[in-house]
C-alpha cells in the first residue's frame, strides 16, 4: 500500500469518535514504518483501565505517569510524540514529562493531527540527519 493509498483509507474510514486519538497513533505507526522501516518506532502503553493490583504491578515495572505515546528512534536519537486529538491538552503528568525530556536534551512534540505529525517526524529527520 502507497502513503497515498493509506491516507485516503484513514480519511475515509467511519468510526466512533472515541477512538480519534488511537486511530491518529495507528495512522502514525503504520505510515512510519512503511517509510523508514531502517528505524523505531514504538507505543508505550501507559493509559488505559486496570485493576489497583495491575496497576500496582506496573508502576512497580517501571510505569511512569505522563510518558509520551510514542518513541521514535533513529540515527542514535529520540523523539518522543504525544499524539492528542484537536481539541486535545497535555496534563500536569505529561507537561512535567515534557519538561524532563527537553531538560535532558531531547525532542518531544504535541500532534493533533496525522499531518502534524508526519511533518514533525520528517523534520525531525532532516534535522538529525544534518547534525
Amino acid at each position: 500500500m502507497k502513503f497515498d493509498e493509506l491516507l485516503k483509507r484513514c480519511n475515509t474510514i467511519r468510526r466512533k469518535p472515541r477512538h480519534i486519538e488511537s486511530n491518529i497513533q495507528q495512522a502514525v505507526v503504520k505510515w512510519f514504518r512503511m517509510q523508514y522501516p531502517r528505524f523505531i518506532i514504538a507505543a508505550v502503553p501507559n493509559g488505559g483501565f486496570r485493576n489497583a493490583r495491575e496497576a500496582a504491578i506496573m508502576q512497580r515495572e517501571g510505569v511512569l505517569a505522563g510518558f509520551a505515546d510514542l518513541v521514535v528512534i533513529a540515527q542514535r536519537n529520540v523523539l518522543f510524540l504525544e499524539m492528542k486529538t484537536t481539541k486535545g491538552k497535555l496534563s500536569d503528568k505529561q507537561k512535567e514529562f515534557q519538561n524532563k525530556v527537553s531538560k535532558l536534551g531531547f525532542e518531544y512534540i504535541v500532534c493533533h493531527s496525522f499531518e502534524q505529525a508526519r511533518l514533525a517526524i520528517e523534520r525531525w529527520l532532516k534535522v538529525i540527519e544534518i547534525k
